[in-house]
């Protein structure tokens, strides 16, 4: 086994340790039995798994659009996905009539999903039209990112105070919106992007060589490249549905592992994977620690990454 695989099983390991210290956090403390399973059961295995499952979705999903789009800057709430999904969540919270309000949070999945493909395809065909894939997505992203933006700061003037509380809370993210019902909706899909996309490694990889010769090699650039970003944005979308928007988890995670250990998407996808689960489930512990105080996940990741990214820019890491 290459000497980066062998970090694998350490991750792995990482995070069901965090797992078991999560469910003794709360287990300990109650006394009732019945407590202890309703609280373990309805409560603490569909966090661990939302963590799990949007940390991975989130990570693998900016892993591979560095390597389809060849920007390591191609970060879904940079490029414009995640503020696609926003976009349509923050239509359900805060525009639909009182009546619905209680059925947004289910209509969440769906609407996210439909976010997420058309800020998507919208940023590809500019993309595409620009012949510069590099910047010309970033510079649609951050289009499409204001456009969402200045629709949603419109709705927030015609919305009543629960309502914005209510997507304000949303936007910053939060791992205790989900519950079984949510997770059977939107975490068989984030599994199935998140191995779908572990599955197209070694296909990735050929992508680094370029087109051309990754064609020569048996693969096909451009169905391969489409795929990917359409099940890209379907895992973000489930993932944003879910947690809401969470900052500079997808940008770092795979940036700093290929700077840390090559380009080899064989290991990158899947470390980035756990790695984005295992920080997640940080968040849930740190949380849990503090009992009294929800949190917010995005406040956390972008205290801890904002600062990250820019130590990359200074030192030139970012290429």
């Amino acid at each position: 086994m290459n000497q980066p695989f062998r970090l694998l099983p350490v991750l792995a390991v990482m995070n069901i340790g965090l797992v078991l210290m999560i469910v003794a956090n709360d287990w300990f403390q109650a006394s009732d039995p019945q407590v202890r399973w309703h609280i373990f059961t309805q409560l603490q295995i569909p966090l661990v798994l939302t963590a799990c499952l949007v940390g991975a979705a989130l990570t693998v999903s900016a892993g591979t659009l560095q390597v389809v789009l060849r920007n390591p800057l191609a970060d879904p709430g940079i490029i414009g996905i995640t503020s696609g999904a926003s976009l349509v969540a923050a239509f359900l919270l805060l525009v639909l009539p009182q009546e619905f309000q209680h059925a947004s949070f289910y209509f969440m999945p769906v609407g996210c999903f439909t976010g997420a493909v058309f800020s998507t395809w919208i940023i590809y065909r500019i993309a595409q039209r620009l012949r510069g894939m590099t910047v010309a997505v970033v510079l649609a992203g951050i289009a499409v990112s204001t456009v969402s933006g200045a629709l949603i700061g419109w709705m927030y003037l015609f919305s009543d105070a629960q309502s914005l509380r209510n997507l304000t809370f949303w936007l910053m993210g939060s791992l205790y919106q989900s519950d079984w019902w949510v997770i059977g909706i939107s975490g068989p899909i984030m599994a199935g992007a998140v191995v779908y996309q572990l599955l197209q490694a070694n296909k990735l990889n050929s992508l680094y060589a370029g087109r051309t010769a990754a064609a020569a090699a048996g693969v096909e650039p451009h169905k391969l490249i489409k795929r990917s970003l359409l099940v890209s944005a379907i895992g973000v979308g489930a993932a944003v549905s879910v947690a809401g928007s969470i900052a500079f988890l997808g940008l770092l995670v795979p940036h700093l592992l290929r700077l840390s250990a090559g380009h080899d998407n064989r290991f990158i996808l899947p470390a980035a994977a756990l790695t984005g689960s295992w920080v997640l489930l940080c968040v849930v512990w740190i949380t849990e620690s503090m009992q009294m105080v929800t949190v917010p996940v995005s406040m956390l990741t972008a205290t801890i990454g904002g600062p990250l990214f820019l130590l990359a820019l200074y030192r030139g890491q970012w290429r």
